[in-house]
């Protein structure tokens, strides 16, 4: 595991906003970490970037504790909180040249960043007129520059139009499969969540209430079967009638729990021999979005 932590709790006042708090993130992961806004995302950043000082609990970083460590451990890694800090008036490349200065970094590194977060053509021109989501490219930039191990990004995609958030999440993937990084991301942006994580935690009222891979939370949602039909409502008491459950009924579309495809061809012969039309029928599974408002409602 790249990060552990144990029990991490901390509070703001008489706030807790971290509650025991265990996290588990392997090497070469995507981490998407989620909750609501106050859910404790930040927080819990600024932990394992010992900005705040944790009051009970542990955090090990590359099998290292952080407190006795915290040196040689934050030197392998690089971190965006929300808004790249930049300085508008320098160009990209200046930018990056001034941040190799201060890291004592190689020179040839800024050329090789620009060219890896495609900044290359704007190099040259100023920070302040770059995009937003050139200004999140910049920053990931600054954030790489020293080549860590391990990336942990705040948000990086607020505020960014759909061409600056895939852009982001095409460079985060990259980064993992061609450059052997671990990223850990938190986000509101479940279906960006959905598309490039390996793993996943979900926090709540500071409350770790779900971690395991993508593949895990997706189990966690029962496959139903969706049917759209010329009549929805006399539809769905036929099928009542002859012992099937319907789940839900939103105009001509009904929901049925999933069992088997055999079942789902004879709900589909019924209807049919009843003269029903059927337009579709499949078997479907709630996204992430669902699940996550299922687990962040239920907790």
């Amino acid at each position: 595991m790249v990060i552990r932590t144990d029990r991490l709790s901390f509070h703001f006042g008489d706030q807790q906003v971290v509650k025991s708090v265990s996290l588990e993130v392997p090497q070469g992961s995507i981490y998407g970490f989620l909750g609501p806004n106050g859910a404790g995302k930040t927080t819990t950043i600024k932990l394992l970037l010992n900005l705040l000082h944790a009051e009970n609990g542990t955090i090990q970083i590359f099998d290292k504790d952080l407190q006795t460590n915290r040196i040689e451990i934050l030197s392998q890694i690089g971190s965006l909180i929300e808004q790249p800090a930049i300085y508008g008036h320098l160009t990209g490349k200046e930018n990056l040249c001034n941040r190799a200065l201060l890291l004592q970094v190689p020179a040839e590194r800024v050329d090789e960043m620009l060219e890896l977060v495609r900044l290359k053509s704007a190099a040259n021109k100023k920070a302040k007129q770059y995009s937003l989501g050139m200004k999140q490219r910049l920053g990931i930039a600054l954030a790489l520059l020293s080549d860590p191990k391990l990336i942990i990004l705040d948000e990086p995609t607020n505020g960014l139009d759909p061409n600056g958030i895939i852009e982001i999440r095409q460079l985060l993937i990259r980064l993992v499969k061609e450059h052997g990084k671990t990223v850990f991301i938190s986000s509101h942006l479940l279906a960006e969540i959905e598309r490039m994580a390996t793993h996943v935690g979900i926090i709540n009222h500071g409350d770790l209430v779900f971690q395991g891979t993508i593949d895990e939370l997706a189990g966690l949602s029962k496959p139903l079967v969706q049917i759209e039909v010329d009549n929805g409502v006399d539809a769905a008491n036929l099928l009542t009638r002859n012992g099937y459950t319907i789940n839900g009924i939103e105009e001509n579309t009904l929901l049925l729990p999933y069992t088997s495809k055999e079942d789902t061809g004879k709900m589909n012969a019924l209807l049919n021999q009843n003269s029903y039309m059927v337009y579709s029928i499949g078997k479907v599974q709630k996204d992430l979005e669902n699940l996550f408002l299922d687990i962040t409602q239920n907790t």
